[in-house]
């Protein structure tokens, strides 16, 4: 009986084959790995994935889709988790964990900084997304898509843009186009915040009214910030400034007490 794709959960379901084998090939599994699956819908990443791991982990919020993968492969290959993504706790799948999927585009970037909490046991993640959100996960300081999203994630993870993914590749085919992006988690000796709830109001404070220069975006807050000593000129808005000189702006305001 052929699945109705239900709008509520955003489904999209693959259907190119060129596409699932550009991806696989994109992860590039071994046997052993330490895999997980968000969104396994209809098995069309799930089974190429299977043919290369000894085992697979999936979270599946469709309980239809859910059930359809148990009876399809067998508890010792395939361990179905039937759950939010957005609500599932990760650590319990283990270290050196691989995250992949094709990911839901209404939860995309709450899922992200969701996933974000455990990424010291992540060794990679392969998500297919909007090809707008991955073009902002990816942007530099001065480009257009550069905003609270890019930011964020570029503190955490070293991200590439894979490929483009066009609407006819799915069923039923979105409005957008895709795109898939690979995310390694930065090392620990990464420059990184005092405090992550700092960084994380301190970004969302400066992007909140980015046509604004920084001094006058951030309000009260401007006056506690040593502008020249961190090398952010006086015209600057928030789109103009790097990951590095954000933490360090996160920091002085975490230290003045306004911030985490």
């Amino acid at each position: 009986m052929k699945h109705q794709a239900r709008k509520r959960f955003g489904q999209h379901f693959l259907v190119d084959d060129s596409i699932t084998e550009s991806i696989v090939r994109a992860v590039n599994p071994r046997p052993a790995d330490n895999v997980v699956e968000i969104g396994p819908g209809l098995s069309a990443l799930t089974r190429p994935l299977l043919e290369r791991l000894d085992s697979l982990k999936v979270v599946e919020i469709d309980r239809d889709l859910a059930a359809r993968l148990r009876g399809q492969y067998p508890p010792e290959r395939l361990q179905v988790t039937e759950a939010d993504a957005l609500t599932v706790d990760f650590a319990q799948f283990g270290p050196s964990l691989r995250v992949v999927g094709n990911l839901p585009y209404n939860i995309s970037s709450p899922l992200l900084f969701h996933l974000m909490a455990y990424a010291d046991q992540v060794r990679d993640q392969h998500f297919m997304l909007q090809r707008e959100v991955i073009d902002r996960m990816v942007a530099r300081p001065g480009d257009a898509d550069y905003g609270r999203l890019s930011v964020m994630l570029q503190s955490r993870y070293d991200m590439e843009k894979l490929f483009d993914v066009p609407p006819e590749a799915f069923d039923p085919p979105p409005r957008v186009v895709s795109a898939v992006v690979r995310m390694i988690p930065l090392p620990p000796d990464r420059p990184r915040a005092r405090s992550d709830e700092a960084l994380s109001a301190t970004v969302a404070k400066a992007f909140a009214q980015r046509r604004k220069m920084l001094r006058r975006g951030l309000g009260d807050w401007a006056a506690l910030v040593p502008w020249e000593a961190l090398g952010i000129k006086e015209t600057a808005r928030a789109e103009e400034l790097s990951v590095v000189q954000f933490i360090a702006l996160a920091d002085v305001l975490h230290e003045a007490g306004v911030v985490g």
